[in-house]
């Protein structure tokens, strides 16, 4: 086996990474077409998804294929080789399968344990079949994982360990609140009528939306959602669906929206969105301090500049107390202390004034000086050090007292604004994304993607059954293994019987030839017993080297056979060409 797999997921790249790197359907397709012309591969195939793409190929060499393959993801995702090798990840044989197994479990997903990615990797045999790219090893592993990923959600509770990322997106619009008391009787607008858009539609219908609204730029497609979440029985939801262009309009009267679409560009934008919201919801108020020149409490709303009196002792030239950092009490009446440099020496020990004292030399301030204190002529705020003798003292003096430079004072917390309560919901599923990630900063808008969804379920406790599904991946992977072993000497098992009974038939032929009166009654019973003869002889050798093939480091068995019995190797693959192509014809998706 040289089975190979090199990707980057949610786990390995920041998502604005996953973002650009994004395959389309086409590019994926030309992926495959590319993979299986280069030299290291004989097969391949794509398992792309919103939150990992990764390639699968069956390879002659590891570190060409590696090179090959990594270079292949790079051409056609866009992304430099150079930019994405960092986040990519490389599996190799057992390893590979292992990693497969396990994301068919809903192990690697960004919800541990949802069920969708089932969906995704049968989905992508199916492409890699319909482009023939997909030959035995792929195909045996790809239906395997499927049957793996239904196992653990049949044996195992992983489904409790997360939901499908619909779900888990809703929750997250909800605040963690129950989904159904947050969606009954919104209106919903859903962008996009693929597999993704789809369950969205039929989770807010089950959630008791009273209606939904989907958009498609296939409008025959939105229809048919449209058609089939009104004659759902577990759902009572009045649907219609509308032609993209028709979103805008919509947006505005929609108290939730969901977009899961293929599109390269933005598809609700920043702007777009605050027209939805606009009259809808009131004005954020403005910050004290923070709302630029001339706002209340900023730098120029007053008229307090330097050495001015600020609520400090007065006539000590060190500025009020809400604009000095230093402990007042400590340094009051000391006559032409300076606070240049204050903030650099706050908590400084006396042995390291000295040093400070040389930077007060050399350093500069924009304007803010010693009161009373001359600048220098060309150079304003330059520090004059013969001036600024008596604030080295100062500090000095300080130190003396209270042991050290007093410590800066701590700020007054900051109001924050109060953001006025969502009216509307934006659950952004795309990848690339749908929905502009400035639309967080809007007022009134509550919005959810992928990044938000990966940051809020880092964190995620894990069920005990998913240790459980661990396990039965690690039973699956070596048996996997083991069947693929065995099967890799099969062809020369069966090189051996065949060229055993060339042996048997020659020298019966030959046996005709000596005694050319024998009747068929011992001719018959002649040829049984050296049949027999044959097959009891190569009975044991065959079974044992299935066994031994099939244990770990196996592979070398059929290497040994071919060499010891000087079995032809044109024989060999011939038989095995046989076996794929007999397999080939009853091979369907799982």
């Amino acid at each position: 086996m040289s089975l190979l797999v090199v990707g980057l997921s949610h786990r390995s790249a920041p998502v604005s990474v996953l973002e650009r790197a994004a395959l389309p359907a086409d590019a994926q397709v030309k992926l495959l077409q590319d993979t299986v012309a280069a030299e290291p591969a004989s097969e391949a195939a794509v398992l792309a998804t919103c939150n990992r793409i990764e390639l699968y190929a069956d390879v002659d060499k590891f570190h060409a294929g590696v090179a090959e393959l990594s270079t292949l993801l790079a051409q056609h995702s866009g992304v430099g080789l150079e930019e994405l090798t960092p986040y990519l990840y490389v599996h190799y044989e057992d390893r590979a399968v292992h990693h497969l197994f396990s994301v068919a479990c809903g192990l690697e997903s960004m919800v541990v344990g949802e069920g969708q990615i089932l969906g995704q990797i049968k989905d992508s045999l199916a492409r890699a079949q319909d482009l023939h790219s997909a030959g035995r090893l792929l195909n045996d592993l790809f239906q395997q994982a499927l049957r793996v990923g239904k196992r653990a959600h049949t044996e195992t509770g992983i489904d409790r360990a997360g939901q499908s990322l619909v779900t888990f997106g809703l929750e997250q619009l909800a605040r963690g609140g129950d989904v159904q008391q947050w969606a009954r009787g919104k209106r919903a607008l859903v962008i996009g009528a693929g597999s993704m858009s789809s369950l969205a539609a039929a989770t807010l219908a089950r959630a008791g939306v009273a209606e939904i609204v989907v958009a498609n730029r296939t409008v025959d497609r939105a229809e048919r959602l449209a058609q089939i979440l009104m004659e759902g029985d577990d759902t009572d939801v009045a649907a219609r669906a509308i032609p993209m262009e028709s979103v805008p309009a919509e947006l505005t009267r929609a108290d939730v929206a969901v977009s899961c679409t293929g599109a390269t560009g933005l598809v609700l934008t920043a702007e777009s969105v605050t027209d939805a919201v606009e009259g809808r919801t009131p004005a954020p108020r403005a910050v004290p301090g923070k709302d630029g020149p001339g706002a209340p409490g900023g730098e120029s709303g007053s008229a307090a500049g330097p050495g001015a009196q600020r609520g400090g002792a007065p006539g000590t030239g060190l500025g009020g107390e809400d604009g000095c950092p230093l402990e007042l009490s400590s340094v009051q009446g000391t006559a032409g202390f300076s606070v240049l440099g204050e903030a650099a020496v706050a908590g400084m020990a006396a042995a390291d004034l000295e040093q400070h004292a040389a930077w007060v030399d050399n350093g500069t301030v924009g304007g803010d000086r010693r009161a009373g204190g001359p600048a220098r002529p060309g150079t304003a705020g330059t520090l004059d050090p013969a001036a600024d003798t008596d604030a080295i003292a100062a500090l000095a003096a300080t130190v003396a007292t209270v042991g050290r430079i007093p410590e800066r004072r701590r700020p007054e917390p900051v109001e924050e604004p109060q953001r006025p309560e969502p009216v509307l919901f934006l659950l952004d599923l795309a990848m690339p994304r749908d929905i502009d990630a400035a639309v967080h900063r809007l007022g009134g808008v509550r919005l959810v993607d992928i990044e938000s969804l990966a940051e809020a379920s880092a964190g995620a406790p894990m069920a005990a059954d998913v240790d459980q599904v661990r396990r039965i991946v690690s039973d699956e992977v070596a048996a996997f293994g083991a069947a693929l072993r065995a099967a890799h000497i099969t062809p020369t098992v069966v090189a051996l019987r065949t060229m055993a009974a060339d042996v048997v038939a020659g020298e019966i032929a030959r046996l005709d030839g000596r005694l050319p009166g024998l009747d068929d009654k011992h001719r018959a019973e002649i040829t049984q017993t050296v049949r027999r003869v044959v097959d009891k002889l190569l009975h044991a050798p065959t079974v044992r080297v299935k066994q031994l093939a099939a244990e770990p480091g196996g592979a070398g068995y059929a290497d040994a056979l071919r060499t010891l019995f000087d079995l032809d190797p044109e024989t060999v693959a011939a038989v095995s060409r046989a076996e794929d192509s007999t397999t080939e014809k009853d091979r369907g998706p799982a």
